[in-house]
């Protein structure tokens, strides 16, 4: 399946829940998620969405990303308790996309640099 038949796919599931994409992060740009809502990633030629759900144990972050249109999607998922962070980046200097929690927000901030 190419990437770009996975990122409809996966926007038409979305879309059928009632959920609203957000636009593209640019470079050290912060948004807010609420749960269920799916969040546009591009680092370089990687990009894909990210949702999260509440569960029991933390907020279960999903993230779907593919190069190019033709590369294989990854899917990663993380529990964030708060106060945690994820960190995505791409070895080709395209910058990080880090998605964190603190209390019961969730922000997803695309950076050009990473930081440890």
């Amino acid at each position: 399946m190419s990437i770009r038949s996975t990122i409809f796919a996966t926007a038409f599931t979305l879309a059928s829940l009632g959920i609203s994409f957000g636009a593209s992060l640019g470079a050290a740009e912060a948004r807010g998620l609420r749960p269920i809502e799916a969040q546009s990633i591009h680092l370089g030629d990687v990009s894909g969405v990210a949702y999260y759900t509440v569960e029991p144990d933390g907020y279960r972050v999903v993230t779907t990303l593919a190069q190019g249109e033709a590369g294989t999607p990854v899917r990663f998922v993380s529990v964030l308790a708060p106060g945690q962070r994820a960190l995505l980046s791409t070895p080709d200097q395209a910058g990080a996309v880090e998605i964190s929690r603190n209390g019961d927000s969730v922000t997803v901030r695309k950076s050009g640099t990473l930081s440890n």
